[in-house]
């Protein structure tokens, strides 16, 4: 008999921490491998940021925290939600987890009975269904193609909606593929979802600070305030102000779902560190203008991705509108023969191709729900990027 609970046959690794995982041992191994599969920049935390962490530590800060976040980070993410969206939630209404990824999770543990009904439109970061099951829920994959710019149709969202629909999961700038939803998208999403009372909303908007080309970040129930009594705005200080090792999450909604996802938390974790909570409340309420800098940087290396990329034989990929990410075609690749004899039959053998014959490790799409795609980051130096693409495209070029 088996020690392993049932429930974790159905949930898969992260992908993405596997190809990481891979890349770290073969360059622990002497091997030239350029790693482009963690969504992490590489820039380092602001100086102020890191200030305030030491000040913390200094001033003895060091104990156990309100479960849920402490009042100073409370009022800092209220007051940022208040400045950037035009959302108004009191401090019951808002919660503080260790990383994004516990904030969701507690949300779904909180709300999910079995059978509940979770829309999630693919491509998806790779953890949205793992973290339903886990809950007792079923994720319901929605395809949104290439076509759609990766993004879900009214359509498609009207046509998805059960009965036991429990939540929709939303992810602008997403991550895979940095597709970006408009105001008027998240208007048409709105109108769907306001004939179906029953359906809360889950909008995971970590890369909202990540986006180009002069696009405007909404959240939707700053789109639609009919919403607003059943949206979780989940956020975090991971991505835009580099300190994703700090580990801090957020969200704003509901006080009686707070308050549930505070008994989650109770159980589980307690407390994020008191230092990371000292250093994002200097986040968040601390200078900004580095975020449009690194943005300039960021910028640059897409567009430098999207144009190698896009001259590399077979391959094809859009440019996307925000987040650090590209989610290029492979599709001009499957059927064709590898130097060694082996026919490239699905995204994975392509992406197995890439670090075998060139040393470039990136994920395949089936692992975010799309096939056949991969994903690069290029939240990485920008020569580093320059010689992975070349390397791409010598890949590309041997095939027949």
């Amino acid at each position: 008999m088996s020690i392993v609970a049932d429930r974790l046959q159905r949930v898969k690794p992260s992908p993405t921490i596997a190809v990481t995982m891979k890349a770290a041992e073969l360059k622990a191994a002497g091997k030239d491998v350029i790693g482009l599969g963690a969504g992490e920049p590489d820039f380092d935390t602001p100086a102020n940021i890191k200030a305030a962490a030491k000040a913390a530590i200094d001033k003895g800060d060091t104990k156990y925290t309100a479960v849920d976040g402490t009042a100073a980070l409370k009022k800092a993410v209220q007051a940022k939600f208040k400045r950037e969206n035009g959302l108004d939630y009191a401090p019951n209404q808002i919660t503080v987890g260790t990383g994004g990824k516990q904030v969701l999770y507690n949300a779904l543990m909180a709300t999910l009975n079995p059978g509940d009904e979770v829309i999630i439109p693919a491509p998806y970061w790779v953890s949205y269904p793992d973290m339903v099951i886990l809950a007792d829920g079923k994720p319901v994959e929605v395809a949104c193609s290439e076509n759609q710019g990766f993004k879900l149709t009214p359509e498609a969202l009207a046509a998805a909606i059960t009965p036991k629909t429990k939540w929709l999961m939303l992810n602008s700038p997403s991550n895979p593929t940095g597709a970006a939803y408009t105001r008027e998208d998240l208007r048409a999403l709105a109108d769907v979802l306001l004939k179906h009372p029953h359906v809360w909303i889950m909008t995971d908007d970590m890369y909202e600070h990540l986006v180009y080309d002069d696009f405007k970040f909404t959240t939707i129930a700053q789109v639609e305030p009919k919403l607003y009594d059943r949206t979780l705005t989940v956020n975090g200080v991971s991505k835009s102000y580099c300190m994703t090792g700090w580990r801090i999450g957020y969200a704003g909604g509901p006080a009686p779902l707070i308050k549930a996802m505070a008994a989650i938390q109770s159980q589980s974790t307690s407390n994020p560190s008191s230092i990371s909570q000292a250093a994002a409340v200097e986040a968040l309420n601390g200078p900004q203008d580095f975020i449009p800098a690194n943005n300039k940087v960021f910028k640059e290396r897409r567009d430098l991705v999207v144009k190698m990329l896009n001259e590399a034989k077979g391959l094809r990929c859009p440019m996307p509108e925000g987040a650090f990410y590209v989610f290029p075609s492979c599709a001009g690749t499957i059927g064709k023969r590898t130097p060694q004899g082996k026919v490239i039959e699905t995204d994975t053998d392509f992406v197995t191709y890439l670090l075998e014959s060139v040393g470039v490790a990136v994920v395949q799409g089936s692992a975010f729900g799309l096939a056949p795609y991969f994903r690069i980051s290029y939240a990485t130096a920008t020569e580093t990027l320059r010689d992975a693409c070349t390397r791409i495209q010598k890949a590309c070029a041997a095939l027949t």
